[in-house]
């Protein structure tokens, strides 16, 4: 009989084991796109500049998506809109040469900073980029955000 027991305890010790590195996996924090980047909006600001060139695709060295690149009081600004910033129904409509309002967290990748623009305003429209959470927000979610609105009888 020993035998089979210590057979026993072998193979509970080794499932304990196994199961200890799930489950301190599980207790850490989620990572995801915009949590690895810890969108916090209480870091929030608002920077005004000139746009001086509009990105579609991210260039080298820039994280994915569209980029605006912004002349502010600061210098020059690498505003990232995300990836469907400037696609879709409810896009970001801006040219280069025109003056905005940029909301959103100021962010560093190695030697790169940018900032992580939640939304943006162009003249007396404003333009939402990404939720609270930092999370970019679809053309489909803006048009539900709209016609939402137009049935209650809102406007954005």
């Amino acid at each position: 009989m020993k035998p089979l027991s210590t057979g026993l305890c072998t193979v509970a010790v080794l499932l304990l084991i196994s199961f200890q590195r799930p489950m301190q996996a599980q207790t850490a924090p989620t990572s995801t796109p915009a949590g690895l980047l810890g969108y916090d909006v209480n870091q929030e600001v608002t920077l005004t500049g000139t746009v001086s060139s509009v990105l579609t695709k991210a260039a080298p060295g820039m994280i994915v998506g569209s980029h605006l690149l912004l002349a502010t009081a600061y210098g020059q600004v690498d505003a990232s809109l995300g990836r469907f910033g400037l696609q879709g129904e409810g896009a970001v409509s801006v040219a280069a040469g025109q003056q905005i309002d940029a909301t959103g967290v100021m962010k560093r990748i190695g030697d790169k900073s940018f900032l992580l623009v939640r939304s943006i305003k162009v003249g007396s429209e404003v333009y939402i980029v990404r939720n609270k959470h930092g999370f970019p927000v679809s053309p489909q979610a803006r048009r539900r955000a709209v016609e939402k609105t137009a049935a209650k009888g809102e406007s954005l």
